[in-house]
């Protein structure tokens, strides 16, 4: 990634565009991920945990959408 200085710039606010494409592209929370190593077993149960959360939210909505 590669972030360069605009003409009268401050630090400040190149620090901000910084931080923002580094949350764009989930470099953050990749490194989070990964910092601490995780059995395939426990990766395929925290997916599936993630689509059964996924599906009640969208029931939900349907839900809401049908009740109006």
């Amino acid at each position: 990634m590669e972030i360069k200085i605009r003409r009268n710039e401050t630090s400040e606010n190149l620090i901000k565009r910084f931080v923002r494409k580094m949350k764009k592209e989930n470099i953050i929370e990749e490194h989070l991920e990964r910092r601490y190593y995780k059995k395939p077993s426990e990766r395929r149960r925290e997916k599936h945990q993630r689509q059964l959360v996924e599906i009640e939210r969208q029931k939900k909505k349907e839900q809401q959408s049908n009740d109006y």
